[in-house]
Parts: structure tokens; sequence; C-alpha cells
């Protein structure tokens, strides 16, 4: 742990200028994705009239270069300077937003893929460095809250980011939508220079002739050595599964289950948000009263009941209420994740716990929305969802072992 992270006061986490920063970039990030996430996704449907495997492709093109990337990104991260490389990240997915947008005025329209992948590659390198630079500025008995707060605020943007997006994408076209994408990020990449500059990384010569593919084998070994990151590992897989699934297949439950137009999708996701503010509000309360284990546990118990339930339901009020629900356990999934990783792991070795865990979700992820629109051609969208959130239910149930476990016992074993 930094002195930096060590001196911070215990209540002056709204005080602190690198959460400042972080906040204020992250509000023109959301800005971005959300544009990007619902301009893209309404832009595809019309071109190709709602084809499953061409909204499926939106995801698979997102996701398989965070399971290809997340674990050399966590490892470069441990290595590089985390301020730089976060701030060289948001500038590169600007520069390459603008790229497409040249692209589109020009006449492919297949472009827009493009666009989503090269954001998807660069996060890998940010996120990572962003952990790491949690770690060095927060203090321990502020982590939860920190991440209860970062939490709260994605939740704001689930409510207001998809109207954001429809509106922007509905009233402005694909053209001016990428261009607020690239406009967001160019801006975050400035904010980040707030930041308080990276310390001087110095290595002996061994350490500076090391090969990064130790590191990698090190960073594995490290979360093989953990019981609880090795648990961690299994959830994230299982869970990976049903996202994967259920994130793809959303537009149909919406279409095909409650018979509405896609528009639709929007106020979901609002209601989503919306409970998503009010359990980030509830954690911030409860951060110091229940283990980060306990409460991803309970997150992904609400996941899974509700996946069941939006895909047996044919009902809109019983829809958006399982929808509210779940919105309900998505802080506590994120928030529990987040300080479990930082709190069982050194400093040295964030990015490369960070880069071996993400990949065992996202892989499992990248699978199933590749095969999920396959997949509803044959099977229908109640079994799909059924098998999913019966999956998000084990994955729960590998979590209760390490409800004993203790971050500094954890780490003890570690460093053995």
């Amino acid at each position: 742990m930094s002195a930096n992270a060590a001196a911070a006061p215990a209540g002056g986490l709204l005080r602190n200028k690198f959460y400042q920063t972080i906040i204020l970039s992250n509000v023109l990030l959301q800005i971005g994705i959300w544009v990007r996430n619902f301009a893209i996704l309404f832009y595809v449907t019309d071109q190709t009239n709602n084809d499953p495997s061409a909204v499926g492709l939106i995801g698979f093109v997102e996701f398989l270069p965070i399971f290809v990337f997340s674990f050399i990104g966590g490892t470069f991260a441990d290595k590089w300077k985390p301020r730089l490389t976060m701030i060289w990240c948001d500038f590169l997915s600007a520069l390459s937003v603008f790229v497409v947008l040249i692209t589109l005025l020009y006449g492919t329209w297949h472009m827009v893929y493009f666009a989503t992948f090269v954001s998807a590659i660069l996060s890998q390198f940010s996120q990572p460095s962003a952990m790491k630079l949690f770690k060095q500025h927060i203090a321990p008995e502020q982590l939860q809250q920190a991440m209860a707060m970062f939490q709260t605020l994605v939740a704001i943007f689930m409510v207001l980011g998809p109207s954001l997006g429809v509106i922007t994408y509905q009233n402005f076209g694909i053209e001016v939508s990428i261009g607020v994408m690239g406009v967001a990020f160019l801006l975050s990449a400035l904010v980040l220079y707030r930041i308080p500059r990276d310390q001087e990384i110095v290595k002996s010569e061994s350490e500076a002739s090391s090969k990064i593919w130790s590191d990698m084998k090190a960073g594995m070994k490290y979360v093989w050595r953990s019981p609880v990151l090795k648990s961690l590992g299994g959830t994230f897989a299982l869970a990976g599964i049903a996202v994967g699934i259920a994130q793809t297949l959303g537009l149909y439950v919406v279409i095909e289950r409650l018979g509405q137009t896609k528009d639709f999708l929007q106020f979901m996701l609002m209601i989503n948000g919306i409970a998503m503010l009010i359990g980030g509000g509830a954690v911030m309360v409860l951060a110091k009263k229940i283990s980060p284990q306990k409460l991803l546990a309970i997150g992904i118990l609400l996941s899974s009941l509700c996946m069941i339930g939006m895909g047996i339901s044919t009902s809109v009020p019983l829809t958006l209420g399982l929808q509210f629900m779940n919105g309900l356990g998505f802080p506590c999934i994120q928030i529990g994740i987040s300080t479990m990783i930082l709190q069982w792991s050194e400093e040295s070795y964030v990015g490369r716990v960070n880069g071996v865990l993400s990949p065992m979700f996202m892989g499992t992820m990248v699978l199933m929305t590749l095969v999920a629109g396959e997949l509803k051609e044959v099977f229908p969208l109640v079994g799909i969802y059924s098998v999913a959130g019966t999956l998000m239910f084990l994955g729960m149930l590998l979590l209760v072992p390490l409800f004993k476990h203790k971050p500094l016992q954890v780490l003890t074993d570690n460093s053995k």
C-alpha cells in the first residue's frame, strides 16, 4: 500500500483529488459508452432488419477483445505507469472513433463494429491501471465505500444513458452519435491529467530483463494459491455464461415475450438503473457491515432468480418488477467483485489478478454472445433463460465457503 493511500483521511473521500478526477473522467466515458451502445445497436438492427446474428455480433466484437487482451493488459498495467496508460487509452479510443466516423461518411456501415472492437481492447489496459491507482490513492478502509460511490454513478447513467443514446441516434443519426463518442473519450483523456503524476518505477537489472510471460505465469500462480481468488474465478465463469445469454437476447424478451417494440428496451434499462442507484446507496450505508464476498453472493442470488423470472414472464409490470429487483443486486455484484480483487491482491499483482479473473468471465460470455442467437433459433427463450439463471445460482454456491475468509489471512497465505 502506498503512502498516499495510507495517509488518506478516513472521511475525505470526496476531497481526494484522484477520486474527484476519476469520477469526472468516468462521467465523460459513460456518456460516450451509452451513446455508443444504443446508437450502434439501433443502427445495426435498422440495417439488418433485427437479425439476431448481427445483434449478437455486437456483443461478440465487444467482449472477444476483453477475453483475449485482459490478461495481457493486466500484466502490462503492473509494469507501466497507470496514469499515462489511462490517458493514452482514452486518447487512442477517441482517435479510433474519428477514423470510424470518416469511413461512415464514405459509405461502409460495417465499420461501426470497429469502434466497439478498438474501445474494448484499450479498456483492458485502462481498467486494471485504474484499479492500481485506486489501490495507491484510496485508504484501505475506504475502498468498499469508494467502489459503492463509483457504482452509484454507473447506476445514474443506467437511468439516463439509454435515453441519451436513443435520443442522440433518432434525432441526429449515426454520424453525430459517433462524433459524440469521440469527443467524450477525448475529454476524458484531458481530464485524467489532473491525477498526480505516476511515481517512477525503479527496477533492478534482473527485473528489467524479465519476460512478460514470466510475469503472466506469476499472476496465474498467485491466483491459484489463493482459495478466495480461485473460487471467484469459478463464479466468474458460470456468471459469464448466464450474462452472455441474457445480455444478447434481452432485445428479444422485449419483442417476443412482452410484445413491445425495440424502443421499449430503454425503459427496461432505465428501471434497472433506478434500482441500481437505490442499491448502490444501500451498499454505501452497509459497506462496513457486510463482507464483500457476502455482498457478491447476495447480488448473484438476486440476479439468478430474476433471470429465470424474466424468461418466463409475459407481463410487462412483472418483468419491470423483476428488472428492478435485478438492478438492486447489480451494485452488490460489481462492488463485491472490485473490493475482493483489491482486498485479496497485493498492489504489485492487482493488474495481473484482474487479468487472470476477467477472462474467466469474459471468455464464457464471449462464447455465449456468439452462439446465443443460434440457440434462440433452436430453443425457446423460457428454457434458455431458465438454464442461465440456474448457472448463475451455482456460481453463488461457490462463494459460500468463502464467507469465513478475511483479507489479511489470505494475503499472509499468499506471501509464503
